[in-house]
């Protein structure tokens, strides 16, 4: 796997994680409470995520929540909060 799809792999993980617990990645750029740099950042630490199957498996179970290992929780927790903050949860 080359390092382009590996990270739009991981981009794709990420978005999924964050939609699945209360944020949208595309949504949150749009109206300024992330940056495409901070996006990107959180895209290059996934990249070193060692649970890309687990992550996998838990996204397809739809289980809320984030996995122990995931390395943009906090980012995450973060971003879904602020959505909520401004009513930005029907999307």
């Amino acid at each position: 796997m080359s390092y382009a799809d590996k990270l739009e792999r991981h981009m794709r993980l990420m978005s999924r994680m964050a939609a699945q617990n209360g944020a949208e990645l595309t949504l949150a750029r749009q109206v300024g409470l992330i940056s495409v740099e901070e996006i990107d950042r959180a895209a290059l630490s996934c990249t070193e995520c060692v649970g890309v199957d687990d992550c996998e498996t838990h996204l397809e179970s739809r289980t809320p929540g984030f996995p122990s290992y995931c390395r943009n929780v906090a980012m995450l927790q973060c971003l879904a909060g602020d959505m909520a903050e401004f009513g930005l949860t029907d999307y």
